[in-house]
């Protein structure tokens, strides 16, 4: 439909259905809301059942592909503003900026059929009223836009699930949307002052606010509030005051709002599917976090990282590639962190682990606790603790990295986290059995300082796979960029275990989107079901009887029903979830905290155990072009998955060999599958 409105025979089709639906329940609103967002949330609610018919993850690793180039693993543009972009990132690229040009175009050619209807008027006057409606051209393009606009930052939506698209790969295409919708809305403005400016009406214009049309000062105050938000994404802004990013980007409530009050219900309807799935998101995210949540260890490494194991029920599911958001209310109320697990889920039912690089102000001061506490600890209160607010975890909705028979795993600094995983993932799965496809895991890790290296000593793969090494093959090369030889003082790791937590927080709630299918899917259709509820009881008990007209009006009670229908509707079925989560975790207490405990590692056995499958390189950076080189020749034609994790510069890097690599490769070489689980908020 966004295709075909703009041209002369969807122009038409959009008036005559208008005309056909004006007298039914919903009214105008209805016909635009089931033209619009309807196939959205039909899809959120067919992907319902499809989920959960699905087959589960060993059904995904028993497929079995011919090696090959994927349009989803292949490298198209490894470097400038669009970062490394696949093959179906790049499709899509081309097909919504076509879809811009196209819509820009059909609605220009319209205009020109229909400048006659004016009359009379001057050439001059002709050039004014047609920039005057390509403002308003520019408007409905970026209400297409704003339509998309939200989904991707619905970090458990089911739509994300369907696709199987993770939230930090999603924030890349949520960042592209804001900056296309951005130009889009500024041309929009741009275009009426001037034609308020010609005509000498600027002020007039600008404070004023119509009942049968778009009200302007709400349209200004919008498209304020939207360009302060987007200037703090600027990465000179985002990167050196990133909490002025955090807070300026919480102004999306009242960009909304003052969005809904410039052009009314009609309007709000077509963008209204993906903002109604951020609100559903939203709403079930400020549920979760509102439990706290036990710290059950936190480890403090020399290099200034530290490692956080995190209380869980049983029944919260995650992959080894999953991350969440972390909160400490001892540090800031406010600011949200995401971190990749760093540990497996077969690792343990009751814990999941982070690993945290202390680089900024945030991170610094939970450093600075961990070590107050665990002075603290030693001297005078043992049972003292860490509680934490979590969101998610989040994540693929399958185990794509096990998928593959070889792995390359590129990581840069504190990129080695989701890896760590990734190892104790397979190992677990050979141990139990389980299907797995990986047999050489090839680990790239690039740090700049020595006492990095300490982190490897979080995972036992003796303990974990006795005798690995006849069922996997793991070659782990570090390359310390800043130091041309090694140290002489290992360091030392700091301890703070601290079990008994349970007086302060708990374990992490399940109510995520991307948990139980069930309860999340039933939180979806209940939602819309109570949405459409809602609007029909307004227009019945409310709009119609009383003849409520005034644009404004209506797009603030439209976006009312939206917020009544995620509140009650929405908020009844996570009441019974919540219920239903404290039954399942009374009969699990007990049975959890042995395993607790037995989960903390002989970090130092650990460490010397490492060093036998661990190559040390110092003074230089890791060579891609000859260590794909040399797996090229070596590892025959099969599908080897790439995934980086680090800096742009890194992925880009390994991007630019990967596309030379398939570019020019022969029938017995491997096919390398770029992969990214990285993002930057």
């Amino acid at each position: 439909m966004f295709f075909v409105i703009p041209t002369e025979v969807g122009t038409d089709f959009y008036t005559d259905w208008e005309d056909a639906t004006s007298g039914t329940l919903y009214g105008t609103q209805g016909s635009v809301l089931l033209l619009y967002s309807a196939p959205i949330l039909l899809i959120a609610v067919l992907a319902v059942p499809y989920l959960l018919l699905s087959g589960g993850q060993d059904d995904v690793l028993a497929e079995k592909k011919s090696p090959g180039l994927r349009l989803g693993t292949f490298p198209v543009l490894v470097d400038g503003v669009f970062g490394v972009v696949t093959a179906a990132e790049f499709i899509g690229i081309a097909m919504f900026v076509a879809f811009v040009l196209w819509a820009v175009y059909w609605y220009t050619v319209v205009n020109f059929e229909i400048l006659p209807s004016y009359g009379d008027i001057t050439a001059f006057e002709k050039r004014v009223q047609m920039l005057q409606m390509s403002a308003y051209i520019f408007g409905l393009t970026a209400l297409t836009c704003l339509a998309f606009l939200f989904l991707p930052v619905a970090r458990g939506s089911i739509l994300l699930r369907l696709i199987d698209i993770p939230f930090e790969h999603a924030t890349r295409y949520h960042v592209w949307l804001g900056n296309l919708t951005m130009f889009l809305l500024t041309m929009h403005g741009l275009c009426y002052f001037i034609v308020w400016f010609i005509r000498g009406i600027v002020i007039k214009s600008i404070i004023e606010w119509k009942s049968d049309g778009g009200a302007n000062f709400a349209g200004i105050i919008c498209y304020c509030f939207g360009f302060t938000m987007w200037v703090t994404t600027l990465p000179l802004v985002r990167k050196r005051f990133f909490e002025l990013f955090f807070y300026t980007h919480q102004l999306y409530i009242i960009f909304v709002i003052f969005f809904a009050l410039h052009v009314g219900d009609t309007y709000v309807s077509k963008a209204a599917g993906g903002i109604f799935l951020f609100m559903l998101d939203r709403f079930l995210r400020f549920c979760q976090s509102r439990k706290n949540v036990d710290v059950i260890s936190a480890t403090s490494f020399p290099c200034g990282s530290v490692s956080l194991v995190i209380s869980k029920p049983k029944n919260l599911h995650y992959n080894a590639l999953g991350f969440i958001f972390l909160r400490v209310r001892e540090i800031s109320w406010l600011q949200w962190h995401p971190f990749s697990v760093s540990s497996s889920p077969l690792d343990g039912s009751h814990h999941l682990s982070v690993l945290i690089k202390s680089v900024g102000e945030w991170t610094g001061k939970l450093r600075k606790s961990v070590s107050d506490q665990l002075v603290t600890q030693q001297l005078c209160e043992p049972n003292s603790s860490i509680v934490a607010s979590v969101e998610g975890p989040y994540g693929h909705e399958s185990p794509y990295h096990l998928t593959y028979k070889k792995l390359i795993l590129v990581a840069g600094g504190s990129g080695i986290s989701p890896f760590l995983a990734i190892l104790s993932d397979v190992l677990h799965r050979i141990r139990d059995d389980k299907p797995c496809l990986p047999r050489e895991i090839l680990i790239i890790w690039a740090v700049k300082r020595s006492n990095e290296i300490s982190l490897l000593a979080t995972i036992d793969m003796d303990s974990i796979c006795p005798s690995y090494s006849d069922k996997v093959n793991v070659n782990i090369c570090v390359y310390v960029t800043r130091e041309s030889e090694p140290s002489l003082e290992d360091g030392e790791i700091e301890k703070l275990i601290s079990l008994n937590t349970r007086s302060r927080g708990g374990s992490m709630s399940v109510l995520v989107g991307t948990g139980n299918k069930i309860w999340s899917g039933a939180y979806v259709i209940v939602s819309i079901l109570g949405f459409l509820i809602t609007l029909a009881l307004l227009d019945v008990c409310y709009l119609n009887p009383y003849g409520i007209s005034a644009w404004w009006y209506r797009g603030i009670l439209f976006v009312g029903c939206m917020v009544v229908s995620v509140i009650i509707f929405g908020g009844g079925v996570i009441y019974f979830w919540h219920c239903s989560e404290n039954v399942t975790r009374t009969g699990e207490e007990d049975s959890g905290e042995s395993e607790r405990i037995s989960y903390m590692l002989d970090q130092e056995t650990a460490r010397n155990k490492l060093r036998e499958n661990t190559n040390v390189f110092y003074g230089h950076r890791p060579d891609f072009k000859e260590i794909f080189g040399s797996v090229s020749d070596s590892w025959g034609c099969v599908d080897v998955g790439v995934i980086v994790c680090g800096p742009h510069t890194l992925q880009s890097s390994v991007a630019k060999e990967i596309r030379s690599q398939d570019l020019r490769r022969k029938d017995d070489s491997p096919v390398f599958h770029f992969n990214s689980h990285s993002f930057d908020l």
